[in-house]
C-alpha cells in the first residue's frame, strides 16, 4: 500500500480538490481524480520531503495563527511604510544565522520570512547555516535577526524534531 500510496494524505487531498474544481461528483470525475491522487504523489515523491517522526502537529497549528497574525499586521506596516516618505526608508540586507537542522523546519523558515510583508528570504547558504534576508525598513538589524529566530525559528524547533547545536 505504501507504495501505491506513498503520501495517503496528499492523495486524498488531491482527489478532493479535484472533484471540487470539476464540480461534480460523477463516477468519471472520481475515477479520473482517484487516478490522478495516485499517479502525481507517485511523480513527484522524490521531491517531497519525508514528514519527520516525532513533530508536533498541534504546537504547528498555534505557529501558523502566529505567522497569519503576522502576516495581517506586516501587510498594515508596509502600506504605512510606502504610502509615506519614500526616502525615509532603510532597506537592508541582514544575514541570519540558522540553528535548525531539520530540512523541512529550514524549508518552512525560509517560506515564513518570505511570505511575511516586508521581509524577503534573499538566499540560504550551501550548509544551510546561514539565511539573507532582505528587510523593507531595518532601523536595528541585530532586533531583525533576534525577532526572526525567537518568533519563528524557536518555534521551529519545538515542532519539528531538530538536534541542539
Amino acid at each position: 500500500m505504501n507504495r501505491l500510496l506513498p503520501h495517503p494524505a496528499q492523495s486524498l487531498l488531491l482527489l478532493l480538490i479535484w472533484l471540487i474544481l470539476m464540480g461534480s461528483f460523477a463516477p468519471g470525475h472520481w475515477l479520473l481524480g482517484g487516478l490522478l491522487a495516485v499517479v502525481i504523489p507517485l511523480a513527484c515523491n522524490r521531491l517531497l520531503i519525508e514528514h519527520p517522526h516525532g513533530w508536533k502537529p498541534l504546537k504547528l497549528l498555534r505557529f501558523l495563527g502566529l505567522v497569519i497574525f503576522d502576516i495581517l499586521i506586516a501587510n498594515f506596516q508596509v502600506a504605512r511604510l510606502t504610502l509615506g516618505r519614500i526616502d525615509k526608508l532603510r532597506p537592508a540586507f541582514v544575514e541570519v544565522p540558522i540553528d535548525l537542522d531539520n530540512e523541512l523546519a529550514v524549508s518552512v523558515l525560509v517560506s515564513v520570512v518570505s511570505l511575511t510583508p516586508g521581509s524577503l528570504a534573499a538566499d540560504l547558504s550551501v550548509d544551510r547555516r546561514t539565511l539573507l534576508v532582505h528587510g523593507l525598513d531595518v532601523p536595528d538589524a541585530q532586533a531583525m535577526i533576534d525577532e526572526i529566530k525567537q518568533r519563528y525559528e524557536a518555534p521551529l524547533k519545538e515542532i519539528f524534531p531538530c538536534s541542539d547545536t
